[in-house]
């Protein structure tokens, strides 16, 4: 089963909403959204570090990177640092590196999503490839996963390289 599928089936076990939708491939945060025809900041990124308590999701919005001084203290780490790419096929391994879906309880991995995603009616987000796309209403969403929400992400105007990595 592809983690497409398993995502789906586990909306549908949950009787929740969502939409599917498949795009051109892309690799960036910001591509998807463009290829998606959204704006960045309604697209959803994953970023998985490991820290202190092992390892994490943060979902933030795509044109935002992450402040990983305020995740320290937020989460109380005395070390974080982004997850490698041996390290994400090991986690995910039904997924493309860099398109994980922001399921954590899928993985037993915690969530914490930046507070300007939990305001929004809906979240979207790649689904275990570099073409698919699930959106679903955030209310719903955090229903399954129980995420902690906070401020974490910085806006990111320019792609920066670091920024482009943290988007993976």
């Amino acid at each position: 089963m592809t983690m497409l599928q398993r995502c789906q089936r586990y909306l549908k076990q949950h009787d929740v909403r969502y939409a599917h939708s498949i795009h051109a491939p892309a690799f960036t945060a910001r591509d998807i959204a463009s290829a998606e025809r959204v704006p960045a900041h309604e697209m959803s990124k994953v970023v998985v570090y490991f820290g202190g308590n092992g390892y994490g999701m943060l979902v933030l919005p795509a044109d935002c990177v992450v402040d990983f001084a305020e995740v320290r203290r937020l989460l109380g780490l005395g070390d974080i640092r982004l997850a490698a790419e041996a390290e994400l096929l090991g986690l995910f391994p039904d997924c493309e590196v860099g398109a994980m879906p922001p399921f954590g309880n899928l993985f037993s991995i915690p969530v914490l999503v930046d507070e300007s995603i939990a305001v929004s009616e809906f979240i979207a987000f790649n689904a275990g490839t570099h073409q698919d796309v699930i959106r679903m209403s955030f209310s719903d969403f955090a229903g399954l996963v129980n995420p902690l929400v906070a401020a974490f992400a910085t806006a990111n105007s320019t792609a920066s390289p670091n920024a482009a990595h943290a988007a993976r």
